[in-house]
């Protein structure tokens, strides 16, 4: 049976543009359905554990689908995983590593379910060797408007694979996933072996960042706030899954697959202690205390792959009015937007103390609004209520437009239509696709509403 509570009010994780809607436990399958065919005219979406930033994952007047039942996990013979919708990252990981496996891609927190890695076909630090999420996905259960249970595999007919690839990276607007099969990769220590360089500035980093095909793993963190000659400057850490032989035996089993509950829980506090002053000489630290250089490092899975899961809601440390994450990603011939990015927000002050650096292998043109394309992505957090911050990102969307880049729709709180339209050539695709399996417009979220989609 579909319980109901009253109208619940929602939120991104960035704390930003709360609205009300119907809150909605799915305890089945056949809830889906009833949900879905009984829908009103603000129209059903799921949401996952909400960590989309924006409000893609929102419905405001509607109903907001919870599949937190839908979370049984199995893992197959041949290493394949089918996960119910609701599963969470963090379940099938300790499945996982169990028996010498682990997700094939993961973003930097393990606390979103199965279906959000689909819906926003999610990126990690190994995108530039092994893709999005959506390239290891088998098949897909999907409800659609209608009701029907369809399940979507790569060796169907052409409109399956057609629906399959719009609902890779579609937020949720094609259908409610059900459950996913896919693929995985071995991990067969709970380690990674990282090397690590320290770069005194943005040409400095990228051009280590060039390099990056002979790791399986690479990230940057950038310090969003230094200028001048310092402009961009970061820490550089790569690496891969650590072999047996890599780790010393009296190590082997020292380390936990995953953590247990976040080590410090961040209380709801009105005014953020996140300021100028603050981030700066937290962005000094970060720098300072990272190597110059380091090869072979053992690092453990969790810091390696989800630094901040172990602070519980670290998105309050931005106080009542919240944040927003800037993402966009560019080609390699626009690279200069990077640059130009950091100059903006670092000239104006804005308060930054997480900002990530990353190359981008070949996206997905088949799946219309999948995020990724070849080049460089860089994501940047600031307040919210940052003076100026509207007029500078606006200006810098024109610039990502112009180069032929994007911005990321499971981060975006701010864009306009105008902006993803040029920044999505697949997006009038998608709208056929949409179209043709929900004519009525049954799946809606405040995202979709906003932008156009």
């Amino acid at each position: 049976m579909v319980a109901t509570t009253p109208p619940t009010l929602l939120t991104g994780w960035g704390l930003t543009m709360p609205s009300r809607a119907q809150l909605v436990d799915a305890a089945s399958v056949d809830d889906v359905v009833t949900a879905v065919t009984s829908a009103g005219p603000r129209g059903v979406l799921a949401r996952g554990a909400g960590r989309s930033y924006g409000d893609a994952a929102q419905n405001g007047g509607g109903v907001v689908l919870d599949l937190s039942a839908l979370s049984g996990v199995e893992l197959l013979d041949d290493g394949d995983v089918v996960a119910g919708a609701g599963a969470m990252l963090s379940d099938v990981v300790a499945l996982l590593l169990g028996r010498g496996r682990f997700l094939p891609v993961t973003p930097g927190t393990r606390f979103i379910t199965v279906a959000g890695a689909v819906a926003a076909d999610v990126h990690g630090k190994n995108h530039h060797v092994d893709g999005s999420f959506g390239a290891h996905v088998r098949w897909v259960d999907l409800v659609t408007a209608d009701g029907t249970v369809r399940r979507l595999d790569r060796s169907g007919p052409p409109e399956d694979v057609a629906l399959l690839d719009a609902t890779i990276g579609g937020m949720g607007l094609t259908g409610v996933l059900t459950a996913v099969r896919f693929a995985t990769i071995a991990s067969p220590t709970a380690f990674v072996r990282v090397q690590t360089r320290r770069a005194p500035d943005l040409d400095s980093l990228m051009s280590l960042m060039v390099d990056d095909d002979a790791f399986r793993y690479s990230v940057a963190w950038v310090d969003g706030m230094a200028r001048g000659a310092r402009l961009g400057r970061g820490v550089l850490t790569r690496g891969d899954h650590a072999q047996p032989h890599d780790v010393p035996e009296r190590r082997l089993g020292a380390a936990t697959m995953t953590p247990g509950a976040p080590t410090f829980e961040v209380p709801r506090i009105p005014f953020s202690p996140l300021n100028r002053l603050s981030l700066a000489a937290f962005n000094e630290m970060w720098f300072r205390k990272a190597p110059r250089s380091r090869d072979d490092e053992l690092v453990g899975l969790a810091p390696f792959f989800y630094p901040l899961d172990a602070v519980g809601g670290w998105n309050r440390l931005y106080g009542r009015h919240g944040f927003l994450q800037y993402q966009f990603a560019v080609p390699d011939s626009g690279g200069e937007v990077v640059r130009t990015s950091l100059e903006r927000l670092a000239g104006m002050g804005a308060p930054s103390f997480l900002s990530v650096l990353k190359r981008f292998g070949p996206g997905r043109p088949e799946s219309p609004l999948s995020f990724p394309i070849a080049g460089w992505t860089l994501a940047i957090d600031v307040p919210a209520r940052t003076p100026g911050l509207a007029t500078v990102l606006d200006d810098l969307d024109e610039q990502v437009i112009a180069a032929g880049g994007r911005l990321y729709l499971a981060k975006d709180s701010r864009a306009v239509p105008a902006t993803i339209a040029a920044g999505y050539p697949g997006l009038s695709a998608f709208r056929a696709i949409r179209s043709d399996v929900d004519p009525s417009g049954v799946f809606v979220s405040d995202l979709s509403r906003r932008l156009q989609l």
